[in-house]
Parts: structure tokens; C-alpha cells; sequence
């Protein structure tokens, strides 16, 4: 580049800027602040219209932290500002859409199960950055938002369940004039993000339309927005509440975080969310993989002189023995409770005699088939001889020996232990419905079921049998009754994620005696990988009694903790780079 030409860069910026105002599609530029950066908290917002020169622009994505994402929109001539750092820096394949805050009219709110508000407390910030881990994005540090809560460049939107307190999605608002100045007249949405568990619909519309009213009854001309180009969903949404696309391009730097975005696309393997979290991780290692089976799971790792057999998390490092094991319930209680673990008691449904005394007992008994998974077969909670009866008759289909077992009531807590650490803990909950005064029952378990599907990728769906049926008639209602609004009834009574259930982290707040009732039973069974499940009254409880060990747990259902880069450093420890295993050998040391 010679001498003249950043001098050419700025007079063309001039009055491309002035032709494209005055046609609507650009901003103004802004006389009284250059180089416009607005930290937001997961990478800075970079307004590429205020900024000289292409030099400039790019050393400025050069400044990039290496945990957050940085965006430079409204860039002028990209495939000049690609040219000065091509190794460095990438054309983000997004399309960047506009609603005229001038004619849009806000749509009739019809009363909603939750409502819009700003954030305001640390514990949304923490609900915030759970959602957007869920969704694969960058979090942001709590206290950013609590720094922030008083900009009025920046605007943090949640929504908030009405009954519950939940925090069900999130959005994210930037006000052009206030960030840049001069007479920029624009807003942009950012980080709109709705939690794959919410159980009501409509939540990432409702959030986009707050932000637009706010925007407008700010003075705000237009706002815009940044989707990637292949996401039909939010692209439909946003057309549906009139944006319209605007050739606007936007610049990144290649770093890890969005290494899928110029690598090209990922090998449509067909495997499901299980393997696909492991396979994922290895590739980004750079460890070849190899499908065998998709329809199965099954994958071979190959990564310097070692090769690995795995189906989902179940690798060659888990022996027959340990295999076998977890397979027989029957076995796995007597393994662990040799090891100290506590577990409930059991008899052989076979010891039909014994029936009522142990019905007696507990009050309230499981019956579960000895060999299974996916919680098929298991009844929870069954107070009558009849319905011990229906349900052992039931899982015998599932499998020759069937357990009675004692009903120990609280909740499910899954523990996955790799290398004999606990990496993850989740609370397990049963699939519910929220009536809404006109659906039935089993319209809503559909829809609900749908939901579940789309969030899991078709692994969970709530099945409508014997079980949910007789859940149903617990409260005295069938499928074919009608909720009342707002009234929430769990139509199972099993936590399975299969058969409808939801998930819910609690890594942080475990107790130390649950984690070392897992560990002790790993260590029983000597499986380096499994998932241990355990009742328990309260996840910040000492209590609890030991129900089963699952020898290939499903790693994709505990993000964002690290499952599947623990699994891959248990296979593969050399794969991590230098710098992580220093800093864990300098953790563990």
C-alpha cells in the first residue's frame, strides 16, 4: 500500500458514509468519536464506520482477549480490510437484518406465564451466563453486568417466569448514539438467547420486542441485528416481525471460539448428540476420527501411536468386568455397598410372599428390571399390591429378573465420573406440563414432548403408556383433561432425559459427601468412566442412597461442564496443550 492510499480510505469512508445515510443503509459517521469500541462483557462490539483507516481496523481485532469474541460490523470494502491480516482475520458468514423502528408497531400482549424486565441482581447475571453456555456462547464475567447496570450505551433484558422466578432467555441491546455519538441514530440486538429448557414458548419473540419498543421510545431509527446466514429458525422470526436484510458486513478474528465458521462445515457423520460432543472435541485436538457404526455410536481415535475403540463415552479403558457390573443392578448394589455406599434395600420380585411385608415397610416401593437403561421399565412409587403387580408384569418384558426396591423420595442427582473425578452433577427431574386452560392433557404432554425433542435433538420424548397414565391417575386426572392455567403436574415420575426429563446443573453447590459416595463407587466397580446415580433430599445434603451406575452416561447432557474434554484428556492425555497441563499439574501440586 503506498502512501496516499489511507488518506483515499478515510475520503471514501466520508462519502460512501453520506451517500448510504442518506439512502437509510448506513450511519452517520461520527465526527466526535473515532474508533467507536463498546466492551460487551463477551467480546467488544467494534464500529468499523468509525475507524480511518483498514490498518487501524485490523490491529484492533489484533487486540482481541483470547476468551471472548469480538465483532467489527458496518465495515466498509471488507475484502480490503481482509487483505492487511488474511491469516488473522475472517468475513463472519452472517447476515445482518434491520427493523424501521419508525413504522414498526408493536404487537397486542396477550397475557403471558412470564414478563420482561432489565437485570438486575448477580443471580441473573449467573442465570444468564447458564443460558448462554447451554447455547454454545461466550460467557460473560458476573460482575460486567453489575458494572454495567447503569450504562445507558448497553441494555440487558431477561425474562423472568412469573410463577417461578426462572430466568427463562435473555437479550442483549446497544444504543448507537450513546456508543458512538455524533448523530448515529441506530441500535443494535445482540445475544438473544432463550434456555433450551423453558418450558413456555414465544420467550425470544417477546424479548425482541421489548427491546425494539425500548429502542424506539429512545429515539432510535432502526436496529439491527447479526444472524448466521443457515439459521432458518431466528431468520424466519425476525422476518415474521418485519426485518429486512441490509448489506451490512462484519469482520472476526480466527481464534477457537469460531474455528467452525472458516474451517468449513463439520462432517455430517450422522451420529447422535453423545458420540458427536466426543468426536467434536477430539477433532478440535486435532485427533483423527474415525466413524465405524453412526447409527450405533461407535468411533475409533487415532492420535500419535494410539488408537481408541469408543461408542459414545464408553471406551476400550472400561473392561468386560467393569462392563458386566453396571449392567446387573443386582450386582452393581452389592459392589458398592461392599465399598461403603449406601444403598436401599431390595428383594427378587420373584419372592411374591414378601410383597406386602416390604410394602409395609417402606410404604412406597421402585420396581426396576435388573438389566436396562433409558429408564425403561421402572415404575417409582407404587403404594398397592395391584400396581406392584401391573408394574413387575410390565418390566418383565424389559428384562427375565425384576427388583422391588424402597422408594426413597427426593431427587435424581446423575454424578459423571471420569478418571475417578466428578467433572459434572445434575439434577434430574421428571417431565411436567403446564396447563393453560383449554389444551388436554395429552395435547399439552405433545407439545411439551416437541419441545423436548427439538432441545435434545430427538433423544428425549415424553412416551404416553402405562406409566403416565397411571401418574395421571394419581391426581385424579386422564389425558383427556384440562389443565387450568398455570397449574404445572408431572406426567412421570421417572427423571429419565428418554422418556421426557430435564436436567438441571448443580456442579457448583454438591455436597462433599455425595461427591465421595460417587468416587468410592467408581472406584468399586473400577470403571474410569460412568455415570452415578444417586436419590437424595437436596443436592447441598449429606443424604442420600446409592440407585445405579451407568457405564456410557451421555456427556452432550451436562454442558457446559467439560465432560467430553475430561473424556478426551483420560484417552489422550498429551493432546491438551502445554499450557493447560501445566496449569493443571500447578492445581493438583
Amino acid at each position: 500500500m503506498n502512501k496516499s492510499e489511507p488518506l483515499k480510505w478515510g475520503r471514501a469512508r466520508q462519502r460512501d458514509l453520506q451517500r448510504l445515510r442518506a439512502s437509510g443503509l448506513s450511519h452517520a459517521p461520527n465526527v466526535e468519536r473515532e474508533e467507536a469500541i463498546v466492551d460487551c462483557g463477551w467480546g467488544r462490539l467494534i464500529f468499523a464506520q468509525t475507524f480511518e483507516t483498514p490498518e487501524a481496523l485490523a490491529q484492533a481485532l489484533r487486540a482481541e482477549r483470547p476468551d471472548r469474541r469480538d465483532i467489527a460490523l458496518y465495515v466498509k470494502d471488507p475484502h480490503v480490510a481482509l487483505s492487511i491480516a488474511p491469516q488473522e482475520l475472517f468475513l463472519d458468514p452472517s447476515h445482518t437484518f434491520r427493523l424501521d423502528l419508525s413504522s414498526y408497531e408493536p404487537a397486542e400482549r396477550p397475557c403471558k406465564p412470564y414478563f420482561i424486565r432489565r437485570m438486575g441482581t448477580l443471580s441473573d447475571a449467573e442465570a444468564v451466563n447458564t443460558i448462554y453456555a447451554s447455547r454454545g456462547m461466550v460467557p460473560v464475567p458476573p460482575d460486567f453486568f453489575w458494572a454495567q447496570k447503569d450504562t445507558r450505551a448497553l441494555t440487558f433484558l431477561v425474562a423472568e417466569d412469573s410463577e417461578t422466578g426462572e430466568i427463562l432467555g435473555t437479550a442483549m441491546g446497544v444504543d448507537h448514539r450513546m456508543a458512538i455519538g455524533g448523530d448515529a441514530d441506530g441500535s443494535s440486538l445482540w445475544c438473544l438467547a432463550v434456555a433450551t429448557q423453558s418450558r413456555h414458548g414465544g420467550v425470544g419473540e417477546t424479548l425482541v420486542r421489548a427491546l425494539a419498543e425500548h429502542f424506539k421510545a429512545r429515539g432510535a431509527g432502526h436496529m439491527d441485528l447479526s444472524v448466521m446466514h443457515d439459521n432458518e429458525q431466528a431468520i424466519g422470526l425476525y422476518e415474521r416481525l418485519g426485518f429486512e436484510r441490509v448489506q451490512i458486513f462484519a469482520i472476526k478474528r480466527k481464534n477457537q471460539i469460531n474455528e467452525k465458521l472458516y474451517v468449513g462445515k463439520e462432517i455430517d457423520d450422522g451420529l447422535n448428540p453423545y458420540a458427536k460432543i466426543i468426536v467434536n472435541e477430539a477433532r478440535r485436538r486435532g485427533i483423527f476420527v474415525e466413524v465405524t457404526d453412526a447409527e450405533g455410536g461407535f468411533f475409533r481415535l487415532s492420535y500419535g501411536g494410539r488408537c481408541v475403540s469408543c461408542r459414545e463415552s464408553l471406551s476400550e479403558f472400561t473392561s468386560a468386568v467393569a462392563m458386566s457390573i453396571c449392567d446387573d443392578k443386582g450386582v452393581t448394589r452389592r459392589v458398592v455397598e461392599g465399598a461403603g455406599v449406601r444403598t436401599p434395600q431390595q428383594i427378587d420380585a420373584q419372592e411374591r410372599e414378601g410383597w406386602p411385608v416390604f410394602l409395609k415397610r417402606h410404604g412406597s416401593v421402585v420396581v426396576k428390571p435388573t438389566r436396562g437403561e433409558q429408564g425403561r421399565g421402572v415404575a417409582v412409587g407404587l403404594t398397592t399390591l395391584e400396581e406392584i403387580e401391573n408394574a413387575v408384569q410390565y418390566a418383565s418384558s424389559v428384562s427375565d429378573a425384576v427388583l422391588l426396591e424402597e422408594c426413597f423420595e427426593g431427587e435424581d442427582l446423575r454424578l459423571v465420573v471420569i478418571d475417578y473425578k466428578v467433572v459434572a452433577c445434575a439434577v434430574r427431574r421428571p417431565a411436567s406440563v403446564t396447563g393453560d386452560g383449554e389444551a388436554t392433557v395429552a395435547q399439552l404432554i405433545e407439545k411439551q414432548s416437541q419441545r423436548r425433542q427439538a432441545a435434545t435433538g430427538g433423544e428425549s420424548v415424553i412416551p404416553v403408556d402405562a406409566e403416565t397414565r397411571r401418574c395421571l391417575a394419581r391426581l385424579g386426572l386422564s389425558l383427556d383433561s384440562v389443565l387450568e392455567a398455570g397449574r404445572e403436574i408431572p406426567v412421570r415420575r421417572t427423571a429419565n432425559l428418554h422418556t421426557g426429563g430435564t436436567i438441571h446443573d448443580v456442579t457448583e453447590i454438591t455436597h462433599p459427601a455425595l461427591i465421595q459416595a460417587a468416587v468410592k463407587a467408581a472406584r468399586a466397580i473400577e470403571i474410569p468412566v460412568v455415570g452415578i446415580d444417586l436419590m437424595i433430599k437436596s443436592p447441598t445434603l449429606p443424604d442420600y442412597v446409592f440407585i445405579e451406575a451407568n457405564e456410557r452416561p451421555g456427556l452432550a447432557n451436562h454442558e457446559p461442564q467439560p465432560t467430553a474434554e475430561r473424556f478426551i484428556d483420560l484417552l489422550f492425555p498429551l493432546s491438551a496443550p502445554q499450557a493447560v497441563r501445566d496449569e493443571r499439574r500447578r492445581a493438583a501440586s
